[in-house]
């Protein structure tokens, strides 16, 4: 309804992840570099967590987008698994067959790894529920290897739980073969605003409704900059507007609008409601052991400018435009604010993924 009200092409705030809407903020960036940096190692583990909502499994649709042929990928999303199941799931994902006893299983996705041929990349979401079985027969599969290369890599991918659960030392072991790892925070306020503008023109905003940056300013209150947040909040506000046939979104639409929702998910009583959690974009609320020194800061620089170069990965800015600097621009004069042409770039950014497992990428880091 609002998304016609206003002339939109499609919903712009739509809570399925969408990589073509992705937003390269500051965070995504500096974690879409480290998954560059740990996929060039070709080998053990590469852990990204973050918030619910926070973005994980838009960067890792992001990445995949830039992968050819050159590696299998295969991502599991089931977790609450044993350490059996798990290699059964495995062994469904790469093509081998997962029935049979557990000694029959390994058999199978040893032959497969085995293979000549792409090298292969194990993705596994929601990680934080993995049991230590689990954790473990992966492990262990990191330990398959071929003449030249580890034929497997895996990235696991969860809530800031996967990281307290990784420092148990009964996972040292696993932990020493985390080549990369990033938690990704929220967004700042200047990026919260300028993801809004960037959604709306991804959905052919023509500048109706204008945004208060007041409102914008809000919208990062309310949602500590999660995208998830965001995009849950900004929706329910533009079918306010709609319905109110309002030409412009002021705070105080946002602020109404985040209280229902939060009396439509924690019950009728508005003055019991707890404090919103803020999920600060500068936290540091990682363990110890995500925070120690991974790439060196000189070869992570590279693998950030080798994600923009005219052959780089992905070259960060999403496929439909952004707006075009971090900072809010100003909605209250929405004529000034040109439209942007939808240019989805799929195949043109291939390069520089390609060259890392072809091993001919100048930016490997040694």
């Amino acid at each position: 309804m609002d998304s016609d009200y206003y002339g939109l092409r499609q919903q712009p705030f739509q809570m399925r992840p969408d990589a073509r809407l992705f937003y390269a903020s500051s965070v995504h960036r500096r974690g879409f570099a480290h998954l560059a940096y740990g996929l060039a190692q070709r080998e053990g583990f590469i852990v990204i967590t973050g918030e619910i909502g926070a973005g994980k499994t838009t960067l890792i649709d992001r990445m995949c987008g830039e992968l050819d042929q050159s590696l299998v990928v295969a991502r599991l999303a089931t977790t609450q698994l044993s350490g059996d199941d798990m290699l059964r799931m495995v062994a469904d994902g790469f093509g081998a067959e997962p029935e049979g006893n557990k000694a029959a299983v390994l058999r199978g996705i040893t032959a497969v790894l085995r293979r000549p041929g792409p090298r292969h990349l194990l993705i596994v979401d929601e990680a934080q529920g993995l049991s230590f079985g689990a954790l473990e027969e992966l492990r262990m599969l990191s330990n398959l290897t071929l003449p030249g290369q580890p034929p497997l890599q895996t990235i696991l991918l969860g809530q800031p739980q996967l990281g307290r659960l990784l420092a148990s030392p009964e996972l040292e072991q696993l932990r020493q073969r985390v080549l990369a790892s990033y938690h990704l925070v929220g967004l700042t306020a200047a990026e919260t605003g300028a993801y809004v503008m960037h959604r709306l023109r991804g959905a052919g905003w023509q500048g109706r409704p204008a945004w208060d940056e007041a409102a914008l300013a809000a919208v990062h209150r309310f949602t500590g900059g999660i995208p998830r947040r965001i995009n849950r909040l900004c929706t329910r506000v533009m079918l306010s507007g709609a319905l109110e046939e309002a030409e412009t979104i002021s705070a105080a639409m946002v602020e109404v609008t985040a209280m229902e929702l939060e009396e439509d998910l924690a019950g009728p009583s508005p003055a019991s409601l707890p404090a919103l959690p803020a999920v600060s974009a500068h936290s540091t609320a990682t363990p110890s052991w995500m925070t120690r020194p991974q790439p060196e800061p000189a070869v992570l620089e590279t693998a950030m400018a080798a994600s923009e170069g005219s052959a780089g990965m992905a070259s960060m800015p999403a496929p439909i435009a952004a707006a075009p600097s971090p900072a809010v621009p100003s909605p209250a004069v929405p004529n000034r604010v040109p439209p942007e042409t939808s240019t989805v770039a799929a195949g043109k950014r291939r390069g520089w993924f390609s060259q890392l497992f072809s091993g001919s990428s100048g930016a490997r880091p040694r």
